[in-house]
């Protein structure tokens, strides 16, 4: 039997649901409609056809990533935060990311994380072209990172390559510690913090003017 009191926000979610597990092939107004339970009629009433769903979701993406905000005590740890709010959002929702790639709203869709992040920056004292530096520097290193977590993931397992010419095997005595470390699986959570935050920490060091000696009035 059909159901009643269908909301759009409910057909969006729902259909949000299946491409981020399935992809956007996967994803049918008959398909849609059996996950909620109604008449593909019902689903073309509160979203029209498919093409005006998936620009629907792609709109409801765009929307969702807007709400990244700044968390932390200084510039740098309310930027690092913003680019870990950005890199979960993009892992997230892959396959809608891709959609509003797809359709060229990819600018849009970070705006808002640009604009938290250049509101930090001004916050650190940077302006101008340093200010742009830091911002893109950072988005880069977001989208960088996802990419490769994601080819990472794809791939088969590897196997270290401990017994190729130059490779130092796990009884090395240089450094045993090192070779116990790196054959261990990665925690990508915690290097992506460790890498924005060296990143966005040497970048705002560089970026800001030398310290004036109030004595001498010279750069000290």
């Amino acid at each position: 039997m059909a159901r009643s009191a269908l909301t759009r926000e409910e057909v969006l979610a729902a259909a949000a649901a299946l491409v981020k597990q399935h992809g956007p092939d996967a994803l049918t107004m008959r398909g849609l409609a059996a996950e909620l339970g109604t008449a593909v009629t019902s689903i073309y009433w509160h979203v029209g056809n498919r093409e005006s769903l998936l620009d629907a979701l792609v709109e409801r993406t765009v929307a969702d990533l807007a709400s990244i905000g700044a968390r932390g005590r200084t510039p740098a740890e309310r930027i690092v935060s913003v680019a870990r709010a950005l890199r979960r959002e993009l892992r997230d929702r892959p396959h809608l990311v891709a959609m509003v790639h797809e359709r060229g709203l990819t600018e849009r869709m970070f705006l808002p994380a640009q604009r938290a992040l250049a509101h930090e920056v001004h916050a650190a004292g940077l302006r101008g072209a340093r200010a742009a530096e830091v911002v893109r520097a950072v988005q880069f290193q977001v989208v960088g990172y996802v990419l490769v977590e994601r080819n990472r993931e794809r791939a088969p397992a590897q196997s270290p390559a401990e017994d190729e010419p130059g490779q130092a095997g796990p009884d090395d005595p240089d450094d045993p510690a090192l070779h116990r470390a790196l054959a261990r699986p990665v925690d990508t959570e915690r290097l992506f913090t460790a890498s924005v935050r060296a990143l966005v920490e040497g970048l705002l060091a560089t970026g800001r003017p030398d310290p004036v000696n109030s004595r001498t009035g010279r750069v000290s």
